[in-house]
């Protein structure tokens, strides 16, 4: 039982819990809580969602009611269902994306690291040239190259997921590659080198847990990028199409026309998301980020202790 009350404490997000303190605990808690919202609006879509995500009614630009509580498009959707499955594909993305992203750029970080010579330096230049690109520009070519015009659900999420995985590669693979080089020279590496192991089962065995602890990190940050791309794609026309699913950054794009005429259901919702989904992941993944850097929690505790000390001379 109490290996089991360890293993839990260890978790990623339950041990910078139990360090946080004060505001960087209240930042914590509500990133916690909003990206919990978000993914149970996304598991819990088709329960939540009163219609599908892609039906449509006479009603058009309808204001809140009853039948339709966050109103109607121009397109005659459902505000609230459409803001609801957006969820959904997002998280669908994400997932997809950031899978791929890691896998791709753990094995590419380990394989340059661990053996260096030509090999790194082609890798490390291809990272380079693909950082030079702005990212959604990047993501805009990917999409175009691989969704060739097709836009039903599946093709479309993976065209977006694709696209958001090319540019976090790089990310991922300077990660590991660095921690790769470092854990390199360790002792432990030098034993097993010694012992005549192969580099297949050095990389898997003995430098890859070591140099994948601030995945989890990376992968919150990169969350929430992952929806902000996904939405920039969507505004700009080169996402997916709302007759395929539904999808945040289309519907803020065809709401800008209703804001002049008044009508502001239809892009509050979606735009407001967005908002919080994104500030979540952030408060998330920037809190777990602080609280892994063992100078600011060194910081932390002396300060603590300072204030421990001097409430001790008070009562003294």
């Amino acid at each position: 039982m109490e290996n089991k009350k360890s293993l839990f404490s260890r978790l990623p997000v339950i041990s910078q819990l139990k360090k946080s303190v004060g505001l960087q605990r209240g930042m914590l808690v509500a990133g916690i809580v909003l990206t919990l919202i978000f993914l149970l609006t996304a598991a819990l879509a088709p329960l939540i969602a009163p219609y599908g995500a892609t039906q449509r009614f006479d009603l058009t630009q309808a204001a809140p009611s009853s039948a339709h509580i966050w109103g109607t498009t121009a397109g005659g959707y459902d505000v609230f269902s459409r803001t609801i499955w957006g969820a959904q594909t997002a998280f669908i993305v994400i997932v997809v994306a950031v899978a791929l992203s890691i896998f791709i750029g753990v094995i590419l970080g380990l394989v340059s690291g661990y053996i260096g010579g030509w090999l790194d330096r082609i890798l490390v230049v291809v990272a380079d040239a693909i950082y030079a690109f702005p990212t959604l520009l990047l993501a805009m070519v990917m999409s175009i190259a691989l969704s060739q015009g097709r836009s039903d659900m599946w093709s479309g999420i993976l065209a977006a997921a694709i696209s958001i995985t090319v540019v976090f590669i790089p990310q991922y693979f300077r990660v590991i590659r660095a921690e790769t080089i470092r854990l390199k020279a360790e002792p432990f590496v030098e034993s097993a080198i010694v012992v005549g192991a192969s580099s297949v089962r050095i990389m898997a065995r003995h430098i890859y847990k070591n140099a994948t602890r601030t995945l989890p990190l990376i992968f919150t940050l990169n969350a929430s990028e992952a929806i902000l791309t996904l939405a920039g794609l969507g505004f700009l026309g080169f996402g997916i199409e709302p007759s395929a699913a539904a999808e945040w950054g289309y519907d803020l794009n065809h709401a800008q026309s209703d804001a002049t005429a008044g009508i502001w259901w239809t892009g509050v919702f979606p735009g407001a998301a967005i908002v919080l989904t994104v500030l979540g992941l952030t408060l998330l993944g920037e809190s777990m980020n602080d609280l892994n850097d063992p100078r600011l929690r060194g910081r932390k505790k002396a300060k603590k202790n300072g204030a421990q000390k001097q409430e001790e001379l008070v009562e003294a």
